[in-house]
């Protein structure tokens, strides 16, 4: 699902329902004798079409949430890892792997990389807080809109290590260009997310051509 988002836009979304990956998330379980039954689950809605902070959304629903950050270092973009996050060829980068811990399961790993020649200075300390609170309110960046790409990976060696993944086979992967009013891109992201944790929720309107 490939979505162009800013802030207090909607679009016409696209949902998807994967039967084996809600299966492998707990949602459905099988019963001897009486097929299958819906578990009911602890989810939390997360918008798809808004620039919403990790942050942001503790705050909105009064998470008990901790954030870890496992590394953060500086990297020279090279021609594979251009054609994933959109920056060009030797961009130098700031990348930051952290994982979010909510209700003291780990249900979140994000890896962000951030242009250092818009972000000259980062710490594990605003890690640790809010990048997009130090991005705006001390660097003076006016963050204006997005491209999201929605997909259910297989678990992979790092989501196995660092989320509680239990008996999940899949997670919920969102990638994300960020950009500048200007134009300019200063982020690439991929969140990846538990999927028993999260629900992904959008306004959709109609649009006649």
């Amino acid at each position: 699902m490939n979505t162009g988002c800013q802030h207090g836009r909607s679009f016409v979304a696209e949902i998807l329902y994967i039967d084996e990956a809600v299966e492998s998330s707990r949602l459905i379980e099988k019963v001897r004798g009486q097929g299958s039954k819906v578990v009911k689950q602890e989810q939390l809605d997360l918008p798809v079409s808004n620039l919403t902070s990790y942050q942001e959304l503790v705050a909105q629903h009064q998470l008990q949430s901790k954030t870890n950050v496992i590394s953060l270092d500086k990297i020279t973009v090279d021609k594979k890892l251009s054609k994933t996050t959109g920056f060009p060829e030797y961009r130098l980068v700031w990348r930051i792997v952290r994982q979010r811990v909510v209700d003291n399961i780990a249900s979140v790993l994000d890896i962000d990389y951030l242009d250092k020649s818009l972000v000259p200075d980062l710490t594990r300390e605003i890690g640790e807080h809010s990048i997009y609170a130090y991005l705006e309110e001390t660097l003076k960046l006016n963050i204006a809109y997005a491209r999201k790409e929605i997909t259910i990976d297989h678990v992979s060696d790092q989501d196995q290590i660092l989320l509680d993944i239990g008996r999940d086979q899949h997670v919920v992967s969102i990638k994300s260009q960020v950009y500048l009013a200007d134009g300019r891109q200063f982020q690439y992201t991929e969140s990846r997310h538990k999927l028993d944790k999260f629900r992904f929720v959008d306004f959709a309107t109609r649009q006649k051509e």
